[in-house]
């Protein structure tokens, strides 16, 4: 197994690593708000482009909750997986602008 997905793996508990949900929020809470506020403007507009695509020709009955809870469901391990992997990813874009 990588080092990366090693990190993707470990301990939720453990103090010394914590995960990658625990480091993105120690990130974020030491990061300008300016930063912060910059990054989570990117991840909103990402899930804004997402659902659209998702949407797009389902009619005005579709539900895109349902469809993501049904789906999260049916794939946990795959979600809790990228869920994860964009955690490190935001954490790095964070991280990158610190000393801009």
């Amino acid at each position: 197994m990588s080092v990366f997905n090693e990190w993707l793996s470990e301990d939720e508990d453990d103090i010394f690593m914590g995960s990658p949900k625990s480091k993105f929020f120690d990130v974020s809470r030491e990061a300008s708000v300016d930063v912060v506020e910059d990054e989570w403007d990117k991840v909103i507009e990402k899930l804004a482009v997402l659902e659209m695509m998702l949407s797009e020709g389902k009619g005005e009955d579709f539900d895109i909750n349902q469809v993501i809870k049904q789906y999260t469901f049916d794939n946990i391990e795959k979600v809790n997986a990228v869920k994860k992997g964009l955690y490190v990813e935001f954490t790095g874009e964070i991280i990158c602008r610190l000393d801009s």
